[in-house]
Formats: C-alpha cells, structure tokens, sequence
C-alpha cells in the first residue's frame, strides 16, 4: 500500500495543511461579508470561490497525508493548481472595467475593455483546460510524462499572457484619461486609482511568481529538488497567493 511519500517524494509536515486550510476559509468568509456590505457586482465573488478551492485543495492535501490515495492526490493538485487562474481573471475584469467606465475611445484594438475581458477570459480558460488535462495524467505511471508537459505548457502560455497584461497595466496607469470611482476612504479619484493600480501591479507580480515556480517545478519533473522540496511549495505557492 502506497503511503504519503510516495505520492509527495517526501513527507509532507502535518499541521500545515489544515491551518492553511482554516485560513482560506476564513479569507471566503471575510470577503463574502466585505462584498456583500460594498453591494459589489458579481464578479467580485472570483475572489471567493477561489479562497473556498483552495480550503478545499488543503482539506484533501491534509487527508492525503494521513489516509494516501491516487484520488485524494489527483483532487488535491486540481483544488491548489488551478483556482489561482481565477485570481488572474480577477484582474483582467478589474483592469476592463476601468477602460469600460472611462469611456474611452482608443483606436487600439487591445485597450477595449470587451478585448480585454474576453481575450484574457478565453485564455484564461484555455489555460485551465490544459493544466486541469495534465495534473489529472501526472499520477498514473503510463500517462505522467505527457501529462507533466501538458501541465508545462499550459503554464508556460499563461505566464506570456500574464506578461502581456502587465504591459496593459502600465498603459492603463499612464492613461490619464482612465479613472476610477473613488470609495469614501479615497481623496480624490487619482489616489483611487493609484491605490487599485498598486493592487493590480502586485497581485500579478505575485501570480507571475508563482506560475514561474510552478513552471520550474513541471520542468524539473516528479521526484526532482524543486518538487522534493516542501519549503517551495508553502514559499512560492501558498504565501504568494495568500498575499
């Protein structure tokens, strides 16, 4: 019978798992009630339901310790693999609705808010696909390498379409033109904007690490230094997504 370490290729610590787990679940609650008071719109609730996957993954990562299986491991790594995705969607809408509210009429093609939410939706959700095919093959023996490249490649296009985005940013930024409606803790409508521009910047520096580690990690293959070591998982994939 197969036990933690053999999925893992070390043995995971316990204890972490479940207070991850509680921690996320306390970030969902925080934001539903948050964005119910701000009577906020519904794509503000990507935000919750990626805090709930991932209580979720870190629920099945805490069984898998104790009572390992191939299930639990598969639905462990599509609960932790693939809800940062919506973080990322987040964004794309978050950056759209500026141009949309703004108004503005840009001869460019890629500063459109309806270009925006939708190519970087599509993306997003070509990515998803790609990676959730992959984690799914890289626990059965016959199917793990294709697995683990398809899972590569799916991160290795979302990190060029993250990178593409923060170039939308800096444009945004710039634009003076683009505004955005300031909350009663706001001055004015420029600090508003720096406040959420800051946001948006580090929120996908932070995403942008963490596909990077995840990249590494599938490069480096299944028993390899970055996927044996614990440390990096809890460093450059919960902390990042949990800042």
């Amino acid at each position: 019978m197969l036990n933690a370490s053999d999925y893992f290729s070390y043995q995971p610590i316990h204890g972490a798992p479940e207070a991850a787990a509680a921690i996320f679940a306390g970030v969902a609650v925080i934001l539903v009630y948050q964005t119910v008071k701000a009577l906020a719109a519904r794509w503000v609730y990507l935000l919750v339901g990626t805090a709930i996957a991932l209580s979720i993954g870190y629920i099945f990562r805490a069984v898998c310790i104790n009572h390992a299986s191939l299930a639990l491991f598969i639905c462990m790594n599509l609960f932790l693999l693939l809800p940062p995705n919506a973080l990322a969607l987040f964004n794309y809408k978050a950056i759209g609705e500026i141009v949309r509210v703004s108004a503005i009429q840009s001869p460019k093609f890629w500063l459109r808010p309806r270009f925006i939410v939708w190519f970087y939706f599509a993306s997003d959700i070509f990515t998803f696909i790609l990676q959730s095919t992959g984690a799914s093959m890289t626990s059965q023996d016959d199917l793990a390498d294709t697995g683990k490249w398809i899972c590569f490649t799916g991160l290795a296009i979302q990190l060029a379409f993250l990178t593409s985005f923060i170039a939308i940013i800096v444009i945004v930024q710039r634009n003076r033109l683009c505004t955005v409606v300031k909350s009663p803790r706001d001055e004015d409508c420029v600090q508003a904007k720096k406040q959420l521009m800051k946001i948006m910047f580090v929120t996908t520096a932070l995403l942008y690490v963490r596909t990077v580690y995840r990249l590494i990690e599938f490069a480096d293959g299944y028993g390899g230094k970055i996927y044996s070591a614990e440390w990096a998982f809890w460093v450059f994939d919960t902390v990042p997504i949990l800042s």
